[in-house]
């Protein structure tokens, strides 16, 4: 058995193949880290009150020394008989003053900064879900829904953490060893400058680390998202994987996947701890020749013993900050990178967008037209739809009927706006959809797809959802049961909660028909003045098929109805039927007149009725040989 295929490369994995990703890697650290500032802004007080703490912090953890300094060129420095005690009681306040100073300081900035950071990260996840509900369909089929949940989950945790503890630790790190440094130079000489030379080659090696990081650190959480992709693709296809026996197959691709991320980020450890090694021996190294320099200088009488002391207390003090420093800068890397793969879906533009001024349509009649209609996908050599022209008269019901790939599906996305024209106009009301706000066209426009998405929610919140909550109870309640009743939904009654029963992600605990007519009964409970049906009856048994027909009817005599045919039972149930050919309307009529004058139309009415036959026969093996469907 072969190895299943792994997750094709992501749009975000492919940064230079885009301009726009090209334009975010060009920017600094800092220019992409600017970009958080209109979700930071609302936090930078509190945010701004956590740095000053830990700058508070930070000085009062290098004023110890010199407390010390004072303290052995003083009260210690006079023989046991002349020994100040009571400067010496009082240095050792200070000192403890100092210390609990500190830890006060310290915890003020947890305090301060802890729930603006998870305000921060919860606004961004808003913004982010509210964009990606507000992008078209056609990004939704170009991203991998694992790298989409990998930017609002892991990446945006990631950033909240940096902004809680990762900013100001940098900050104040930077800024201890700077006044540390300054104050050795200062108050220590030589001793001072010698420790300032081995900053140099420190610097050195931090440049060369952020440039090799970064790209090893968006390449990890690129092959993240991929991987969260192939758990999403295997968890929802676990069924299939399963019923073929390609689990092993499953693993096998899913451990590659795994292993690749464990090397990358294997290396990006590696990367990281020559950088710790680095920021911890060198300093040592450094301290180790200043000890043999302040012997030197002491001995000569160069140096008193308080500046000695106070010189290597305070490089104890600096070299905390400066290993931190290494990791306060991975996790600054870490973070620009979550910074960029997060602004590149914000910044994906939505090309189905609400008018500036639209136009309002007081009370819809439901009367669909197409002008001139071409579409074509992007990307695609050719068009799927051309120079499509139709009319759907209000409270008619039209069957579009094609063979496999005609563009019939396409067709039907366009009425709701889930997809916008290439060129023409889609007309409701005499309105182009184009100029109406999306919130009208799909209150006006319901839709049950043939493959039926439901949510892991209850039945009732899943039939209600095209249902406007400002409904009175009773009203809603009515809705409920007729759009289950013309459904042939009544299966809901012996689920265990009723309509209350939580049904499973996606609805995979019901059979493929249980789907199917609770996404029918969805559309029909919206009541809208449009109804898109693209074969919503394609996985009913021949008897229920038959029941939903009949209840159908009463349904689609007020409503302007649009119905994707694949069987002859459901060009039936319409008032006049329009013929889709290789993207063309090529006629239309009613059934009767469609037989008589079109060859092509009694070709697809016979592989219609070709594939219902087999269809009936398969239904009733089934009944033969299975049981009856069961339910949760």
């Amino acid at each position: 058995m072969g190895v299943m295929p792994t997750t094709p490369p992501s749009p975000a994995s492919a940064a230079s193949a885009d301009p726009r990703n090209e334009s975010i890697a060009a920017l600094s650290t800092f220019g992409s880290i600017r970009r958080l500032y209109p979700f930071v802004r609302p936090a930078m007080p509190r945010l701004i009150g956590g740095l000053l703490s830990a700058l508070g912090a930070s000085l009062a953890a290098l004023a110890i020394p010199q407390a010390l300094k004072w303290v052995v060129n003083g009260p210690l420095a006079a023989g046991a008989q002349e020994r100040d005690w009571r400067g010496l009681a009082v240095a050792v306040a200070i000192v403890l003053v100092l210390g609990l100073a500190e830890a006060g300081l310290i915890l003020l900035r947890r305090t301060l900064v802890m729930f603006p950071g998870t305000q921060v990260e919860a606004d961004m996840r808003m913004a982010l879900f509210r964009h990606l509900q507000n992008l078209p369909i056609a990004f939704h089929d170009r991203w991998p829904g694992g790298q989409l949940l990998s930017r609002i989950m892991g990446d945006l945790g990631l950033l909240r953490r940096w902004l809680i503890f990762g900013v100001l630790q940098l900050v104040v790190s930077a800024t201890t060893i700077v006044v540390g440094i300054a104050i050795l130079v200062a108050t220590a000489g030589w001793l001072g400058l010698v420790y300032l030379a081995g900053a140099i080659p420190v610097v050195v090696i931090v440049f060369r680390f952020s440039r090799k990081y970064r790209l090893i650190s968006r390449q990890s959480q690129d092959q993240s998202g991929d991987l969260a992709t192939t758990v999403e693709e295997s968890v929802h296809g676990i069924r299939v994987l399963k019923a073929f026996g390609r689990g092993r197959d499953a693993l096998a691709s899913f451990t590659d996947q795994a292993d690749e991320l464990r090397r990358t980020e294997m290396k990006k450890a590696s990367v990281d701890a020559g950088l710790m090694t680095s920021l911890t021996l060198i300093p040592e190294l450094t301290i180790a020749a200043c000890v043999v320099l302040g012997t030197i200088l002491a001995a000569d009488g160069q140096i008193d013993l308080g500046d000695l002391v106070m010189f290597f207390a305070t490089t104890a003090v600096i070299n905390g900050p400066v290993v931190d420093l290494g990791m306060t800068l991975s996790m600054t890397l870490n973070a620009r990178t979550a910074v960029d793969r997060y602004f590149e879906v914000i910044d994906t533009p939505n090309t189905v967008a609400d008018p500036a001024e639209p136009v309002r349509v007081p009370i819809p009649a439901g009367e669909v037209s197409l002008r001139d209609v071409t579409f074509r996908y992007e990307d695609a050599e050719r068009p799927v739809l051309e120079h499509v022209d139709l009319d759907l008269p209000a409270g008619t019901t039209t069957a579009l009927v094609g063979l496999t790939g005609s563009g019939k599906s396409t067709l039907a996305m366009l009425v709701p706006r889930l997809f916008d024209v290439t060129g023409g106009q889609v007309l409701l009301d005499g309105a182009d959809v184009r100029d109406l706000t999306r919130d009208q066209v799909r209150t006006t426009v319901a839709v049950a797809f043939e493959d039926p998405t439901l949510f892991s929610a209850s039945v009732r919140d899943n039939v209600l959802l095209g249902v406007s909550d400002d409904l009175p109870a009773a009203e809603r309640e009515a809705r409920l049961h007729e759009a289950i009743d013309v459904a042939q939904a009544q299966f809901v009654a012996d689920l265990p909660l009723g309509v209350e029963t939580r049904i499973g992600e996606e609805g995979l605990s019901l059979s493929g028909g249980q789907r199917q007519r609770l996404a029918l009964a969805r559309a029909v409970a919206a009541r809208p003045p449009v109804l898109v049906l693209d074969d919503p009856l394609s996985a009913l048994d021949v008897t229920t098929e038959e029941a939903v027909t009949a209840r159908l009817r009463d349904v689609l005599r007020t409503t302007t109805s649009l119905i994707i045919a694949h069987r002859p039972s459901t060009v039936a149930l319409a008032d006049r039927v329009a013929v889709l050919r290789d993207g063309r309307i090529t006629a239309v009529g009613t059934h009767s007149e469609l037989l008589a004058r079109d060859p092509h139309y009694r070709h697809i009415i016979s592989s219609l009725e070709e594939d219902y036959a087999s269809h009936v026969h398969a239904a009733a093996l089934d009944t033969e040989t299975e049981p009856e469907e069961q339910s949760l």
